[in-house]
């Protein structure tokens, strides 16, 4: 705890110093050293809460060790994967073999190709330049 703690304040010390540095040029020195602190809080909380984070992300392993001693943890719960399938292999080989033909009444039969209707037209040309000529006009 005491590491965490005092790397956030080096980092906020840096952010107090470059908003600081940046703000002297043009501000008065009190808005300065106001705007530094400001800085140094907001990286300081950052910091620290990003060190918590990954603290709490990363245990170590001497303190998993101590939780599985206090029986924390329920007869190690998640530390093994198991990545096999249930076995399909005879329905893959059913798959794969050619199926005999099938008799002319069968589903055969039931198959019709698509026939889609046609979309172009065949009326008089004199027709649809009298329609197109009657569009026009209104």
């Amino acid at each position: 705890m005491k590491k965490t703690f005092v790397l956030s304040a080096f980092v906020g010390l840096v952010g107090f110093l470059i908003t600081f540095l940046a703000n002297s040029g043009h501000n008065l020195l009190g808005t300065s050293l106001l705007r530094g602190f400001y800085g140094f809080v907001i990286w300081f909380v950052l910091a620290f809460l990003l060190g918590w984070v990954l603290g709490f992300i990363m245990k170590s392993p001497e303190a998993a060790d101590a939780a599985a001693a206090d029986g924390e943890s329920e007869a190690g719960l998640g530390n093994q994967l198991d990545i096999s399938t249930p076995g399909e292999d005879q329905e893959l080989i059913d798959l794969l073999k050619p199926k005999p033909a099938v008799e002319e009444g069968g589903t055969a039969e039931g198959f019709k190709p698509l026939q889609p209707p046609k979309l172009v037209s065949m009326k008089d040309p004199e027709e649809l330049a009298k329609a197109v000529r009657h569009l026009k006009e209104e």
